[in-house]
C-alpha cells in the first residue's frame, strides 16, 4: 500500500462550501479586535502627546492632577506614587507605550507582545484610575483588559507582518513549520 503526503492542508477559502466560509471566519476573527484596539491606543497615545494641559504636573487635564485625584481610591496606591514621583515622565512613557502597543497591534509586528503591553497598560488603568467606579463595569479599562487576552493568547493570525514573517520562515525551511 502507498502512503502519500497530503499538500492540502490549507482549504480553498469562499467557494460556496459552507465549512470552507466557517474556516475563513475563524481565521479572520480577531481581526476587528486588533483593528480597533490597534487605532484605539493609537488615537490615545496621539491624544496625550498632542494635548499640552495632560503632560503637565499640575493644572486642570494634568497626569498629576489625575493621579493624585485617583490615589486615594486606587487599588495600589504605591503604583499611584510610583507615577507621582514623575509625572510628565509618566505621562510620556503612557503615551509612547499606547503608541507602541497601538501600531503593533494594527500592523501585527510581535503582535502577543504588543497585546500583552495593552493588557498590562489597561490593567494599570483599571487598578488606579478606573478601580473607583461602582458598579465596576461603568469602567472601560476592566474591558479593554478581557479583550487584549485573544491576542495575547493567539496573536495575529493573518494580515499581520507576524504571519508574513511565519510564512517565510516555512518556505525556507521546506514547509515543515
Amino acid at each position: 500500500m502507498t502512503h502519500g503526503m497530503r499538500t492540502d492542508t490549507h482549504s480553498p477559502y469562499l467557494d460556496g462550501d459552507r465549512g470552507n466560509w466557517r474556516d475563513t471566519a475563524t481565521r479572520y476573527a480577531l481581526l476587528p479586535l486588533r483593528v480597533f484596539l490597534g487605532i484605539t491606543f493609537i488615537y490615545a497615545g496621539l491624544d496625550k502627546l498632542t494635548d499640552s494641559a495632560f503632560l503637565k504636573d499640575s493644572g486642570a487635564g494634568s497626569i498629576g492632577d489625575t493621579m493624585r485625584a485617583v490615589r486615594d481610591s486606587s487599588a495600589i496606591p504605591a503604583l499611584v506614587d510610583l507615577s507621582l514621583k514623575s509625572p510628565t515622565g509618566f505621562g510620556y512613557a503612557m503615551a509612547f507605550g499606547e503608541l507602541a502597543v497601538g501600531i503593533g497591534t494594527l500592523v501585527g509586528v510581535l503582535t502577543r507582545l504588543a497585546a500583552l503591553g495593552g493588557a498590562l497598560i489597561s490593567l494599570s488603568l483599571w487598578l488606579t484610575v478606573s478601580w473607583a467606579s461602582d458598579p465596576y463595569y461603568y469602567g472601560n479599562d476592566l474591558a479593554y483588559l478581557m479583550a487584549w487576552l485573544p491576542l495575547v493568547l493567539a496573536g495575529a493570525p493573518v494580515l499581520s507582518l507576524d504571519a508574513a514573517w511565519r510564512s517565510r520562515r516555512r518556505q525556507r525551511s521546506g514547509g515543515f513549520r
